[in-house]
């Protein structure tokens, strides 16, 4: 498996995502993108382990709060935006 070339490929793959959930995309974007995605697949998979990070690292916990309200103003924005638009 040629990891680097994986990496490329996902990286363009989060890259349209990010586009496609928010409208946009950057740098800054694609890393809360990355984050948020990770985070949930982890907290509907492995529930416990979600809950004992959020136990332990409340200061997170609050972080990806933001983060997670964040992404659905975006995405709603997004939404909304494309809805006027047709």
């Amino acid at each position: 498996m040629d990891l680097e070339k994986l990496q490329e490929q996902m990286d363009g793959l989060l890259e349209k995502y990010t586009e496609n959930l928010l409208g946009e995309t950057n740098s800054d974007l694609k890393e809360k993108v990355k984050i948020w995605a990770l985070y949930m697949h982890i907290s509907k998979s492995m529930g416990p382990l979600a809950r004992h990070w959020n136990e332990e690292y409340p200061d997170a916990k609050e972080s990806m709060k933001e983060l997670v309200g964040e992404i659905k103003a975006l995405n709603e924005k997004h939404r909304e935006n494309q809805r006027i638009k047709k």
